[in-house]
């Protein structure tokens, strides 16, 4: 009996490579079942993505189109993908074609020894040197922060049992980032050493600045380390304040303090100053993602869709 595949892929700015993203995919499907469907979800780029998108999907009856209202983000347009697929297992992968369509077999293979999760680790990555410098800080940056191991090798690329999805999409906060809700929802996992390739067209929309924003986002939504390294941060201050007074006390006995109060004024002011805004500050974060999900807004917003099921 075959088995019903899903293949969800984000696309952003992706229209020259889209006819080759899908014949690939469509030939790697073919050799693997006769039941699958490929999922695209246009995140509003600036280019006629949804237009080809549309071509690709009266020619190939297979294809899901998903266009949103705007741009949301990839990890959005993956839920949006998420939430319409309808297979046993569930492929993600980008569009760009670092992530080799080909390899999908191996994945399902991989699965067949018992796991719900095979994610795809990128062992010899093919990006440029400032990419995989920034995405190794991003990832060491936020496994401290969130006490969890991250792997900068692993992104979205990987193979999901239905009930691995299932446990993902009821997760509906506002901020959204997939590795990590993998990670959170558990099950039995384990990676495959897969070929990365190079990009077939145009570069990452992922810069530095990108990069942190999305970890602080992740960071204040899976985790409240912060708070507790500023708490840490407060009780050693308050020691050292300590140490400082009996050391002042000291030196006013022996006479080398004429003016009473002002060192420790100055250094208290500054020290405490500082450690208060910085104090509000993260917490003010954390407010601020408290009122952004009680608004219970939309995740994503369907604008078009083609060949709907």
């Amino acid at each position: 009996m075959s088995v019903f595949i899903s293949v969800v892929s984000p696309v952003y700015r992706a229209e020259k490579i889209l006819p080759e993203l899908v014949l690939r995919i469509k030939n790697s499907l073919d050799k693997i079942t006769d039941s699958y469907e490929i999922i695209l979800v246009e995140d509003c780029g600036p280019d006629d993505s949804w237009g080809k998108i549309e071509e690709l999907a009266k020619e190939y009856p297979q294809i899901v189109g998903i266009k949103l209202s705007r741009n949301f983000g990839q990890h959005y347009a993956i839920t949006a993908g998420l939430d319409h697929a309808k297979g046993e297992w569930v492929v993600v992968m980008d569009c760009d074609l670092q992530d080799q369509p080909e390899e999908i077999e191996n994945l399902l293979t991989k699965s067949n020894e018992g796991f719900d999760i095979v994610l795809a680790r990128r062992y010899a990555r093919r990006d440029s040197f400032f990419k995989k410098f920034f995405s190794k800080m991003f990832y060491r940056t936020l496994g401290y922060l969130t006490g969890s191991e991250q792997d900068e090798t692993v992104a979205n690329f990987g193979i999901y049992n239905r009930k691995v999805i299932q446990s993902i999409v009821t997760m509906r906060e506002s901020i959204r980032f997939f590795p990590t809700m993998v990670k959170w929802v558990g099950f039995k996992s384990t990676k495959l050493n897969i070929e990365h390739s190079i990009r077939e067209e145009g570069k990452s929309s992922y810069n530095f600045k990108r990069l942190m924003n999305l970890a602080l986002d992740i960071i204040l939504a899976f985790s409240d380390k912060p708070l507790r390294l500023v708490v840490k941060s407060g009780l050693i201050i308050s020691s050292i304040s300590v140490f400082f007074s009996f050391y002042t006390i000291f030196k006013y006995y022996n006479g080398e303090i004429i003016e009473l109060g002002y060192t420790s004024l100055i250094i208290s002011l500054w020290l405490l100053s500082g450690f208060i805004i910085s104090t509000l500050g993260i917490v003010g974060l954390y407010v601020g993602k408290i009122f952004e999900g009680v608004k219970n807004r939309p995740i994503y917003i369907i604008n078009k869709k083609t060949n709907d099921r």
